[in-house]
Order: structure tokens, then sequence, then C-alpha cells
């Protein structure tokens, strides 16, 4: 059966994720994801989109992204899919497919204002959601442009985010406590049911992980270490 074509529109800000395959967490190396940073940029630099929102998970990515036309959104995916795959395999030392299945996409119109800021709180919420943090501030996501006004070099202000008030201060403020008053879901586990009665009572011991102090550090400044890695690693895959 052929894929159903997705209803791309113009001036559509599309809320994008794409998964690793097999839901392995192959995005959990801090390495991995610095490199990610990095092709996002080229991704930038080549298609010339807007990106509002990103939240880097340990087996996912969430965008939110705006294209310059309707028709670059599959441009700028496969060239994202693609090129990390590609990296993060030889990374890894792995082989198959990296991503699982299509990304899933969902637009909204520039009209939708409460649907920018809904999508907007449920990306910058996910690690919290996932309990990897206690508060919205995550290395690899950039809710702290948006609460601490900064530039990250990669991302930019949702037009949703720049009328919550008249000053940037106000719309910060105001886009804070949005966000601190919404009470994620927690994200547990998902189940096998193949094998599960053979594992029942089978308790798997945690381990406390260490986090690294909450705060927003620079994502473009995060990834200028590995630009020589990255590079190396594209001209093995190109085979130059």
């Amino acid at each position: 059966m052929a894929r159903q074509s997705r209803n791309l529109q113009p001036g559509f800000s599309y809320h994008v994720t794409v998964r690793c395959n097999n839901r392995e967490f192959n995005l959990a190396r801090r390495e991995c994801r610095e490199v990610f940073l990095y092709a996002i940029k080229k991704a930038l630099d080549k298609h010339g989109f807007k990106l509002y929102a990103l939240c880097i998970m340990s087996n996912h990515v969430h965008y939110l992204i705006e294209p310059t036309q309707p028709e670059d959104l599959p441009k700028i995916m496969h060239f994202l899919n693609w090129y990390t795959a590609m990296c993060f395999n030889r990374m890894l030392n792995r082989t198959g497919h990296f991503w699982e299945q299509r990304y899933f996409c969902d637009g909204f119109p520039p009209t939708d204002k409460q649907r920018a800021l809904n999508t907007l709180r449920y990306i910058h919420s996910n690690p919290k959601a996932a309990q990897m943090r206690q508060s919205l501030f995550y290395d690899f996501s950039n809710y702290g442009s948006y609460d601490g006004l900064t530039n990250d070099g990669l991302t930019q202000w949702h037009p949703a985010f720049l009328e919550l008030g008249k000053t940037l201060d106000e719309c910060a403020r105001r886009y804070r406590g949005f966000c601190q008053r919404h009470k994620p879901s927690a994200k547990p586990a998902s189940k096998s049911n193949w094998g599960s009665r053979l594992l029942a009572g089978h308790k798997v011991k945690k381990t406390k992980q260490k986090h690294s102090s909450p705060g927003q550090l620079t994502l473009w400044e995060q990834c200028q270490v590995f630009k020589r890695v990255f590079d190396i690693i594209a001209l093995q895959v190109r085979g130059l």
C-alpha cells in the first residue's frame, strides 16, 4: 500500500518527531547529541527553515519547524535522518535502519496561537515527563532560550511567544508560568506483551543517574568541539 501523502500548507508550523529504530537508546551518549546539533546547523544552512523548538531525548527527537516552502519539509527531514543515520551507525559501530519507520508530522496554521504554545510546552516538558529532569531546563532543549531570552545559535522564538506580552521580559515570564502550571503525564517505558508472564516479578535494579546542574547551555557552542570529528565521519560515509 502506498504511503498517504502529507497535507503540507504554506506558513504552517510542523511538530515533527523521529524515533530510534526498535526504540533503542542510541542517542543516550552525550557526544551523539552534540553531533546531532551540528547536523541541525548544517540542515539550517542548507534549507533555511525556522526552528522554533528542539528537544533531543535518548531515543527520539522533537522539532517545531516552519519550512520556507511546504515542499521543503520532506527535504529537511530526509537530509537530517539520512545524514545522522550514516554518522551514528559509524560512531556506534552498528548497521541497519537507525530511525524507526516514517517521521511523525503534525502541522497547524500561524493563526492558531494556542496550538503553538501547547506544542512548545509539550516539547519543552519532555525531559520532565520522562523523569530525566525535575525542572524544565535541559542541555539539549531550547527551553532556556525562551525562559532566559538567550540566543542559542540554532533556534528562534515562535511568533505566538512574542505575543504573550508587550516586552520580551513579560513574554518570558508568562511563558515560564504557562509551562510551570502544566503537569506533564509520566511516560513509563512500554511493556512488551510477549514473554511478559515469564518476566513477571523480575525486578530491575535502578541506578541513580548523575545529572548536570540545571541550566541552559548554548546549543551551538556545545557542538563546536565535535565539528572536526563529525566532518571526518561525514567524509568516510561519502567515501571521500
